[in-house]
């Protein structure tokens, strides 16, 4: 059922939510320029939800889809990264109850060409120590701490 995780619900919170079977991003390290991992953010196109923030590129999840999938999916349709560009790690689930966002964590593992779709106004690899600099996506900025302590332990 391709694109059946399309639509908007409530969570256990009272917050609104895209993605009928939550959703899931794609948090991509590229670990080869020293010592501090570079990380790819997506400046949202202003239409989107929480338009005009950086965050992960991702989505809302197909019925069918792992978390894993539905975040690789998200982001070969958000940046033109592949399967075969990244190694998966780990992943960090942000619950509210009948919904949930489930960031992966990838790192890179070769040169990739970075091909922006309608839903980003900008693709950037950003130092890790710089993330916080940018406007955040709210769900990311409150996740961002625990993701950049699991970059520095290693997923």
């Amino acid at each position: 059922m391709e694109h059946d995780g399309n639509g908007w619900v409530s969570c256990d919170l009272g917050h609104r939510h895209w993605g009928r079977h939550g959703a899931a991003g794609l948090l991509i390290a590229d670990l080869g320029r020293g010592d501090d991992p570079w990380i790819l953010l997506q400046h949202r196109a202003a239409w989107t939800a929480s338009g005009n923030t950086w965050g992960i590129p991702g989505g809302a999840r197909d019925s069918h889809e792992s978390s894993a999938e539905g975040a690789l999916r998200e982001a070969g349709e958000e940046t033109g990264i592949g399967a075969d560009d990244v190694r998966i790690g780990g992943e960090l689930v942000d619950d509210h109850g009948r919904w949930a966002y489930v960031t992966v964590l990838a790192t890179l593992v070769g040169p990739v060409v970075l091909v922006p779709q309608e839903e980003s106004a900008e693709l950037r690899w950003v130092p890790a120590t710089r993330v916080t600099e940018l406007d955040l996506h709210p769900g990311f900025a409150a996740t961002w701490p625990v993701l950049r302590e699991r970059l520095v332990d290693g997923g």
